[in-house]
């Protein structure tokens, strides 16, 4: 793009990405999650561009780029144009002071492997126009409209997890928030001599956000039907499992899995924090294989690759526990693997699943890291 010849960023912004230890979908059920940023990121370099409201950006790790004009902001065919303009929108009703910029992207997050690289770009985006234009929003104000942004320009109706980790967090901790009441625990995290290594199934079914929002309407579905019964039940927040089997006669067997997953994994979610803080790493382990059978069996948002990698963990005792991390349908699965093992565990997986998917397996580790930042 032509700009990009006299381009001189006036500040650069570091957006990581996440992962979620434990609480899979249950952030828009207004439930508990234990997320962390972590060391990938995006960087977005900002300048002011003396226009009143046209802007440009560019991605430098895909070669791709577009125009658009502040005043007349539409939802675009291109997907990964929705998250910025979404996020302009957004911007655009709480304050007037956008003015024309550039912006150059540069990642190292996975696009479809789990680790919300869109997250990532709404909150970083975010961020560098706050500071940019001097917005005086918050931290949790970008927060929310990036959420929002996702809902009404990108179609996903995600919970706020993956946009508030990527804001908030800190560096040796995972986050343990109340999607209700947006309270919030830092737990620190020490897993040594374990390391979490992620292994990207490198599969994307292009489910997750259709499905996504599915799973949405069916756990509404389960709260409409126990709300009968008790009028004050808001979400499946509220709901236990005394409450769900007595719902359970009026229910679609489908939807009743659904909620039976989701109240599970509330539990476990607060299991795994008391695990963390005693270092229990046995039982986080076992949690991790406990939410991966809910995840594939009751929520139904698994797939064979991630299935065959879990199960492929069981089998080696340097595994804790593993499970598929993220909104579904593959990406990646999250391995606790000692740290004498790594190696040997990644080249037996990679060389099990070239045999049964014909596929090549992306391995990294992860850490918990800071939240969005000024580099």
């Amino acid at each position: 793009m032509e700009f990009l010849k006299t381009f001189t960023p006036e500040l650069t912004v570091e957006s990581p990405g996440r992962i979620n230890l434990i609480g899979e979908h249950t952030d828009y059920n207004m439930g508990y999650v234990l997320p962390t940023a972590i060391e990938k990121k995006i960087i977005l370099k900002l300048q002011k561009n003396g226009s009143d409201s046209v802007c440009h950006v560019y991605s430098e790790t895909y070669d791709t780029g577009f125009e658009l004009d502040l005043n007349t902001i539409a939802r675009s065919d291109v997907e990964w144009e929705n998250y910025i303009l979404g996020v302009l929108s957004e911007i655009s009703l709480r304050t007037d002071k956008v003015r024309g910029f550039d912006c150059v992207l540069q990642s190292d997050l996975p696009t479809g492997s789990g680790l919300s690289s869109s997250a990532a770009l709404e909150c970083g985006l975010a961020f560098g126009l706050n500071e940019l234009f001097d917005l005086g929003l918050s931290n949790l104000e970008m927060v929310q409209l990036s959420q929002t942004a996702e809902h009404t320009y990108v179609g996903t109706q995600c919970g706020i997890m993956d946009q508030f980790a990527s804001v908030m967090g800190k560096s040796g901790h995972v986050i343990l928030l109340d999607c209700e009441s947006l309270e919030y625990d830092y737990i620190p995290i020490d897993l040594h001599p374990y390391k979490i290594i992620l292994l990207n199934t490198k599969v994307s079914h292009n489910l997750a956000s259709s499905e996504y929002n599915t799973r949405k309407r069916e756990c509404a579905e389960g709260v409409e039907i126990i709300r009968r019964k008790h009028p004050k039940v808001k979400s499946l927040r509220n709901v236990t499992e005394e409450m769900l089997n007595a719902g359970k006669p009026e229910m679609d067997p489908t939807v009743f899995n659904r909620c039976s997953f989701i109240i599970a994994e509330n539990k476990r979610v607060l299991e795994m924090a008391k695990a963390l803080r005693q270092k229990d790493l046995l039982s986080a382990g076992q949690l991790l294989y406990a939410a991966h059978h809910g995840i594939s069996k009751l929520y139904e948002v698994s797939c064979a690759e991630s299935d065959f990698l879990v199960e492929f963990s069981k089998d080696n005792p340097d595994v804790l526990g593993a499970r598929q991390t993220g909104g579904g349908f593959g990406g990646c699965t999250l391995n606790i693997v000692h740290k004498d093992a790594v190696d040997d565990f990644v080249n037996a997986a990679s060389k099990a699943y070239r045999k049964k998917f014909d596929i090549h397996l992306e391995a990294f580790e992860v850490e918990p890291a800071g939240g969005t930042s000024f580099s």
